[in-house]
């Protein structure tokens, strides 16, 4: 009788995971659709941004228990993009992202807390510059769906966040140009 009580729990606890496992679903971020901005006070006289070309990652959503759901994400620093090429040089170099040495920024989650019903609050580390500090991604989702353009099943986020680039050991010219550097992020990922 022990061994049939022991068989039928092994069941329904493999059933319960199983249920557990379909329900968090694995998307990897789209490459032509996801863009990290900066923007950073300059004196006071204005707000410039630069783009960074090349994110790469993946993000695992539950449905039913979002604080369940992950994410990680890599930003190619080296493939900043002002407009201007000797912006460009001088952001990548080592007087802030030191992209020759660095030429990746991670990110990686460690707890998702719901906000409001499609807002969220990703707490995980950024490491950048050889420097792990936490940052606190505010997540809103846009829709999770059908995307008509390729029938595949397509999450979408608007993110914001704010970085202190002193706490990565970016010094250069504190405090006319900003210490804080804003954020905006905008990803789709697709369901593998």
């Amino acid at each position: 009788m022990k061994k049939i009580y022991l068989i039928m729990l092994g069941f329904l606890l493999a059933q319960g995971f199983a249920r557990d496992a379909h329900a968090q679903e694995k998307y990897k971020i789209d490459p032509t659709h996801v863009s990290v901005v900066w923007f950073a006070t300059h004196f006071n006289f204005s707000h410039p941004s630069g783009k960074f070309a090349r994110v790469e990652g993946e993000f695992t959503i539950d449905e039913k228990n979002p604080n369940l759901s992950y994410v990680t994400a890599t930003v190619y620093t080296d493939s900043l993009i002002t407009g201007f090429k000797k912006f460009d040089d001088h952001i990548m170099s080592s007087d802030f992202l030191y992209a020759g040495k660095f030429p990746q920024a991670v990110f990686v989650s460690e707890k998702i807390e719901m906000t409001g019903e499609k807002m969220a609050d990703i707490h995980g580390s950024l490491t950048m510059l050889g420097i792990t500090r936490p940052l606190v991604l505010h997540a809103k989702l846009n829709r999770i769906g059908e995307n008509p353009a390729n029938n595949t099943k397509t999450a979408g986020f608007s993110m914001d966040a704010v970085i202190k680039r002193s706490e990565y050991g970016i010094n250069y010219a504190l405090p006319g140009v900003a210490d804080e550097v804003a954020l905006r992020i905008e990803v789709e990922g697709k369901a593998e």
